[in-house]
């Protein structure tokens, strides 16, 4: 049992950084995979980042590689998308999200099955 609340949103001007955070609560942390997803207006709900419960597993979708960051910190029950060089398509409402998987990164979206209630992060031209 985890319940996730994401927080950092904002708007921020292409090519800028912003940090979304999820906070955990519950039984147990660790033992859970995490993932960011992300869903623009008028599109399907992406994951950009995926990572395993013990953060040696990491997954990027290929649309956010090299520019986002995934972490997590499992003292802290917290896990992070750092975003740079962000641009107008990265516009999104964010979510976290955990899987049961704790080995590997998810990379399939019905893997995870509790769900945060997402941030807005908005990036301007």
């Amino acid at each position: 049992q985890v319940q996730l609340v994401e927080s950092g949103g904002g708007l921020v001007q292409a090519g800028g950084s912003l940090t979304v955070s999820c906070s955990a609560s519950g039984r147990t942390f660790e033992q859970y995979a995490l993932g960011w997803f992300r869903q623009a207006p008028g599109k399907e709900r992406e994951l950009a980042a995926s990572i395993s419960g013990s953060g040696g597993d990491i997954y990027y979708a290929e649309s956010v590689k090299g520019r986002f960051t995934i972490s997590r910190d499992n003292a802290k029950w917290t896990v992070d998308l750092q975003m740079s060089n962000l641009k107008p398509e990265d516009t999104a409402v964010y979510y976290c999200a955990a899987s049961r998987i704790y080995s590997i990164a998810p990379v399939m979206g019905y893997n995870f099955f509790e769900w945060g209630q997402g941030t807005q992060v908005t990036v301007s031209s």
